[in-house]
């Protein structure tokens, strides 16, 4: 009998359904049981000698939190009955009521917490503290879903203990090092992450919605044509980024679509249809790899009367100078036309993407800046030194693509305009390792009817030097927008379609956002991870009404 290797995770819910992700220790039959009748079964599907499953689960009630256990060819699997497993509530669906409430967390950037009772490096994981809230009141207060807005594992970033395990495979004097290298060692990053006991408990039990950015791959992932041209001329990069992508379908994208979808969808037909789905996989991610707008990375989930539009804006971008753009053309419109349908049902917009739109204006300007040189304006010297200035900083964000970012200014001001216009707009992000609020404006066209606010939020769990604190704060500040107008004028930039402002942060260290819903009225919280009595818990730092 084959036995759980990691999951459960709860990943799509509607009133009725829900998918339920596991990977098994070995071929077999997963099948999910609830008490009173609902559940589902599907048999596995095998990628590079690793056995998956997504169990649809129907004949959920709507409005109620139904119990669930999972068994593999009979055996039950979940709950674990070793501990910390039977000190946590069993794990429950949730399913939607039907009514206008909606709760929603996010974050992003998380390394995985080390074992119990060992030293954490970057203090306390702010899902483990989310995990022990729940567990401790299972009736009160969780999220409906929890986004995930990239950087889940660190492909280039990797812990001692992985370091360990890749020493016992393969010489690490030889590229990539310590990096990973092929699938295999990606699946070892997602046991390693998605194993702690309350962040396996959590991901159970709370549905997740997912994105990856570039730590998901390697550190500035697509940055520019010259960096993929450079990277292509490794002898290491094709093997990682194909298990990457390989990867990120299997643990994350497959759980983040609907039913219908997944029906629809002909990788997943084509991996399920043979014994072993590695060629048919490899095959996709290689066309992925290869051409950006072979692959939608992007979804919308709708919940109640809040639609969740998620970016994707890594792999879908346009690198050659002259042309670049955060999203090919056909994902560009796409995402206009998932915030354009039917208007009138959703209450509140919100836009996904692990990038923010809007950054402190000193990186803004910097990073359109540097585009100018790239793209050889100033010549080829200054596009030489634009280009290592790109890689060196890390300026590759939605500014980095002037023209991308003033089509996000018009697609997300359209959005909150008009008689049927929702109450607010929000732009959720991470990267950055802090969190704050910044709001629009738009000089020269009437205002938005919606509130339209960039919200950024992370580390979920990770850390940012001293002087990156230091770098971010004087980034907000009046000085440093004064030095972004000489880059400007040096670049004969014009001012950008949009101005904005800081209204909230910077906040520092492990934290989720959580924006909570009731008709057209919004409520935002920042919370803090902090040790508390020898544990960790969810400390509030703000919060605030974003609309009535």
């Amino acid at each position: 009998m084959a036995g759980l290797r990691l999951g459960p995770l709860l990943r799509y819910v509607d009133g009725s359904s829900a998918t339920v992700w596991a990977e098994t220790e070995g071929p077999g039959t997963v099948e999910v049981r609830c008490p009173d009748g609902a559940g589902g079964s599907s048999g596995t599907f095998q990628v590079c000698g690793h056995h998956y499953a997504l169990v649809r689960v129907t004949g959920l009630t709507p409005g109620t939190a139904t119990p669930y256990e999972v068994h593999v060819d009979g055996e039950r699997v979940w709950p674990l009955a070793r501990e910390p497993f039977p000190s946590f509530p069993p794990s429950v669906i949730r399913t939607p009521a039907g009514d206008d409430r909606a709760r929603i967390s996010f974050g992003s950037c998380r390394w995985a917490s080390p074992p119990t009772g060992e030293p954490d490096p970057v203090g306390p994981d702010a899902l483990d503290a989310l995990a022990k809230r729940i567990a401790a009141d299972p009736e009160g207060e969780r999220p409906d879903v929890l986004l995930l807005l990239g950087d889940q594992v660190y492909a280039d970033e990797t812990s001692d203990a992985t370091k360990e395990w890749l020493a016992a495979r393969r010489d690490l004097s030889e590229p990539p090092g310590s990096q990973v290298a092929d699938y295999e060692e990606y699946t070892h990053l997602y046991y390693e992450s998605w194993l702690d006991p309350q962040v396996r408990w959590l991901l159970s039990t709370v549905p997740t919605c997912m994105i990856f950015d570039d730590h998901d791959v390697i550190d500035d992932w697509n940055t520019s044509a010259s960096w993929v041209e450079d990277m292509r001329a490794t002898s290491w990069w094709r093997d990682r980024v194909l298990s990457g992508l390989m990867s990120y379908w299997v643990y994350q994208h497959l759980g983040n679509l609907s039913p219908a979808d997944i029906e629809a969808d002909p990788v997943h037909a084509a991996v399920r249809k043979t014994a072993d789905g590695t060629d048919a996989l490899r095959d996709f991610a290689a066309r992925a790899e290869a051409d950006a707008t072979a692959v939608r990375w992007s979804y919308r989930r709708d919940f109640g009367r809040v639609r969740l539009v998620m970016v994707d804006s890594r792999a879908a971008r346009v690198l050659e100078e002259g042309r670049r753009s955060m999203l090919d053309r056909e994902e560009a419109d796409w995402l206009r036309a998932q915030v354009s349908d039917d208007r009138g049902s959703y209450d509140h917009l919100l836009v996904g993407t692990s990038l923010p739109w809007l950054l402190p204006h000193l990186v803004h300007d910097v990073e359109v800046w540097s585009s100018v040189l790239c793209r050889g304006d100033k010549g080829p010297r200054w596009a030489r030194l634009g280009e290592k200035l790109r890689r060196a900083a890390d300026l590759e964000h939605w500014s980095a693509f002037p023209d991308s970012f003033a089509e996000l200014a018009e697609v997300l001001a359209d959005a909150g305009s008009g008689p049927d216009a929702p109450a607010t707009v929000c732009v959720l992000s991470g990267d950055v390792h802090h969190a704050y609020v910044a709001e629009p404006s738009w000089p020269g066209r009437a205002e938005p009817e919606a509130r339209v606010v960039q919200l950024t939020c992370s580390p979920v769990h990770n850390s940012i030097p001293a002087s990156m604190r230091v770098g971010f704060r004087f980034g907000w500040s009046s000085a440093a927008r004064s030095l972004g107008r000489v880059f400007r004028r040096h670049g004969g930039l014009d001012r950008p379609p949009v101005g904005w402002r800081r209204t909230g942060g910077p906040w520092f260290g492990n934290q989720l956002m959580t924006l909570a819903t009731r008709g057209r009225s919004a409520v935002l919280r920042l919370e803090h991870a902090q040790e508390h009595r020898g544990g960790v818990r969810l400390r509030r730092v703000m919060e605030r009404r974003l609309s009535s």
